[in-house]
């Protein structure tokens, strides 16, 4: 089964970039003797390039020349000609880049209205080609943010049109949502109108802030500083910027954060890449973890975090592991999911785990895990038997959480704000199509999506605190 992923801006582009270099490096960390494999074919493809650049598939033996199956979308050519000049040049072609030269101007209609209409065709033409060399489509990505131009707008008017296009492949996204600090004064108004896109065409979301993804880093930067740690970075390490050069945590906080996120998708589809005691395929977390079809935005949390540095540092214990995930530091949104309602919740692990070991942490943890009554055994596991590099084993834990409900109150406050002056709001109204009701059924649909979290909370009557230790009488 192949999932093709789409990145969608500056952002989707620099994690999506990412993602291929990190991809590759476990890929070629297991398949030594560079042969064309099943787990290979979920995202390349093995192309005869003697023949021109889109030579015929080969589907047996020796990696002739690996093209990723993907589309790369920006409407500033920047970040994807970086890509076209480092060291994944070859892994793609022009026939998978739709890119423009003047940018969205971090506005929404812009890219939403605008070029998704102006490059409709193209993006047509190049999915169907690109989805004809899939065998098994089993589904879409999309990588991109929320708070730019061409992420929020050009990226939802995508996600749209993937559903009409192929309405039966489910619709996977991966946003980055901006801080309250963002320095794009409209990033609420282009969230608010994308959320109402996801709403209403993705089958799930895994939302990511980028102020969890900066506190991720200070917390494993102050870590080395202390000396806790050890300050070396590994050998290979995987923290190299776009130029291909290792480089040490310090540098551009975006590019260790953009890691940690391609880490995520990483670990997100080891199991349709890889083999495992119990593996489990992307459909099964939407069919599992999303009982109402709106509820689809999951909270994601990986261990151990430190690897995402490659830090020299002792691997976790196993079930210190499974306890990391569901604590506040491993979120990667701002959020504790301990008290709030658990609806149902996966667990992805790597590396030489055995389902005993799932079964007992889950036991072990249970206890202080709230879960809406009806689905009590809501969980959903996957085992896969490769470990990322350089790990003995990880641990992904995705969970549909009534936690998500701050995050979203806190961007309708920050959009009211700037709605309530009607500030900025000409520069969305000139553009052709965009009217003010957009604006207004965009606040409506999030305030929608907020009061039936609302209801959910409200069915627990106040959640539970941790049952008090058992008084022995003497």
């Amino acid at each position: 089964p192949v999932s093709l992923p789409f990145a969608v801006g500056q952002c989707g582009n620099q994690v999506g970039c990412r993602f291929w270099d990190l991809a590759l490096r476990e890929h070629a960390a297991v398949n030594k003797k560079g042969i064309y494999d099943e787990a290979l074919s979920s995202f390349f493809r093995n192309v005869d390039t003697r023949s021109g650049d889109d030579g015929p598939d080969i589907h047996k033996g020796k990696i002739c020349s690996l093209k990723a199956r993907a589309l790369l979308i920006d409407m500033e050519e920047g970040v994807v000609n970086e890509i076209l000049q480092g060291p994944l040049r070859d892994v793609f072609d022009g026939k998978q880049l739709i890119t423009d030269v003047s940018g969205s101007g971090n506005n929404w209609a812009v890219g939403h209205k605008l070029y998704g209409y102006q490059y409709r065709e193209n993006i047509v033409e190049k999915l169907r080609k690109t989805a004809e060399h899939c065998d098994c489509l089993q589904c879409f990505f999309i990588i991109h943010s929320m708070g730019g131009g061409t992420g929020s707008g050009l990226g939802t008017f995508v996600l749209k049109l993937l559903e009409e296009e192929f309405p039966e492949v489910h619709r996977f996204v991966t946003s980055v949502y901006p801080s309250g600090e963002d320095d794009v004064i409209t990033s609420p108004y282009n969230s608010v109108l994308a959320m109402k896109e996801l709403n209403e065409h993705a089958d799930c979301v895994l939302p990511i802030e980028n102020e969890s993804l900066f506190d991720i880093v200070n917390k494993i930067h102050r870590m080395i500083n202390s000396g806790k740690l050890g300050s070396t970075v590994k050998q290979n390490s995987v923290v190299t910027s776009s130029a291909g050069s290792a480089k040490t945590v310090q540098e551009k906080p975006f590019d260790a954060m953009n890691n940690i996120v391609a880490n995520l998708l990483l670990n997100l589809t080891s199991s349709a890449r890889f083999e495992g005691s119990l593996n489990m395929d992307l459909n099964e977390i939407s069919m599992n973890l999303v009982p109402f079809p709106r509820l689809h935005y999951l909270v994601s949390s990986l261990t151990p975090l430190y690897t995402l540095a490659d830090v020299n540092v002792p691997s976790r214990r196993l079930d210190q592991m499974f306890s990391d995930a569901f604590s506040r530091d491993h979120q990667l949104i701002q959020a504790d999911p301990k008290h709030s309602l658990y609806l149902a919740c996966a667990l992805l692990v790597r590396g030489n785990v055995q389902v005993s070991d799932l079964r007992r942490n889950i036991e072990r943890l249970k206890p202080s895990l709230h879960f809406v009554s009806w689905n009590q055994e809501g969980w959903k596991t996957g085992l896969c038997s490769v470990p990322p590099v350089g790990h003995s084993h990880s641990l992904l834990a995705l969970a549909n959480n009534t936690c998500v409900k701050p995050t979203f109150i806190e961007l309708k406050d920050r959009f009211m704000k700037l709605y309530k002056k009607k500030a900025h709001l000409h520069h969305y109204l000139h553009i052709d199509g965009m009217e003010q009701s957009c604006f207004s059924e965009a606040i409506s649909s999030l305030s929608d999506l907020i009061e039936e979290y609302n209801e959910l909370d409200a069915t627990t009557g106040g959640l539970r605190t941790d049952p008090s230790r058992l008084k022995i009488a003497v």
